[in-house]
């Protein structure tokens, strides 16, 4: 054999090696890139936007969920066989109607941040512990309800922390916590909202709490209705273990790593004020 042809068959092997190479490397980074894509382990967490940037967001998301409506509503719901009602027509009123084993008429009323409760239409003397403990739990229900219209209350510190991909769609992260002065009893909870990009819903959201021993929530939401202007949607409460980073639980609900807790569900939604409206 000539040594051109042995040359050039060694070239040849030489250039079909490294074209295999080639492929492999490629094929690898494209299922890195697809694995990354996928994975909300992968995200770009820790990275902190400005005030300007974090605020337009929120912003957004109320405009999404209801925007001006908020300013005005006057809705009811029931949620765990009772009937909450809200109006934000002059500051805020929320109201709450239940019956007791014994078939007392309860209704507890907060106005403006000041409570009172009435049983069987009798105003009734409370400790200040459970006018706290009942007031924040009427709070408490309006808010989840009506999320996201007070992410811009005076009390609620915002910071945009990242962005992530859950189920192939991209989302901005705000975390939320909330300043002692204005900012209820558990004034030390953190919050994790999970906004859409496109469609600036908040289809996600967690939190912590201290207590009880503590816990961490992660909801997702579902079954969303837009009635008179403002979006409505239930949620999965799933739990995870004490302790557990907010930003960790987007990945570990898509691997299944999540136990449902329980569903927050509100039902017959209606506009006390309503009026011909069309979307």
């Amino acid at each position: 054999m000539s040594n051109s042809n042995y040359n050039f068959q060694m070239m040849n092997q030489y250039f079909k090696i490294v074209s295999v190479i080639l492929l492999f490397l490629i094929v690898g980074c494209k299922d890195i890139q697809k694995n990354n894509k996928n994975s909300s382990s992968v995200d770009k967490s820790d990275v902190e936007l400005n005030e300007e940037n974090t605020q337009a967001i929120v912003n957004e998301a109320i405009k999404a969920h209801g925007g001006t409506f908020y300013d005005s509503a006057n809705y009811q719901f029931i949620f765990r066989d009772k009937l909450y009602k809200f109006n934000n027509q002059n500051g805020f009123a929320y109201t709450v109607s239940s019956e007791d084993s014994l078939g007392n008429k309860i209704e507890d009323n907060l106005y403006n941040g000041k409570f009172n409760r009435k049983v069987n239409d009798e105003f009734v003397e409370l400790t200040d512990k459970d006018v706290a403990k009942y007031s924040n739990a009427l709070n408490s229900v309006i808010y989840f309800a009506t999320l996201p219209h007070k992410l811009n209350d005076t009390a609620v510190l915002k910071k945009g922390v990242g962005e992530t991909v859950i189920k192939d769609e991209d989302y901005d992260v705000i975390k939320v916590t909330f300043v002692k002065q204005g900012g209820g009893t558990d004034h030390d909870d953190i919050f994790m909202y999970w906004i859409n990009k496109k469609s600036h819903y908040i289809n996600y959201l967690a939190y912590s709490y201290s207590v009880n021993e503590g816990g961490v929530r992660f909801r997702s939401a579902y079954n969303p209705r837009t009635i008179d202007g403002i979006r409505f949607q239930d949620y999965i409460n799933w739990e995870a273990p004490v302790g557990t980073a907010l930003s960790q639980l987007p990945a570990m609900f898509e691997k299944g790593q999540l136990k449902e807790l329980s569903r927050i569900e509100t039902e017959e939604v209606k506009n006390l004020d309503h009026t011909d409206f069309e979307e």
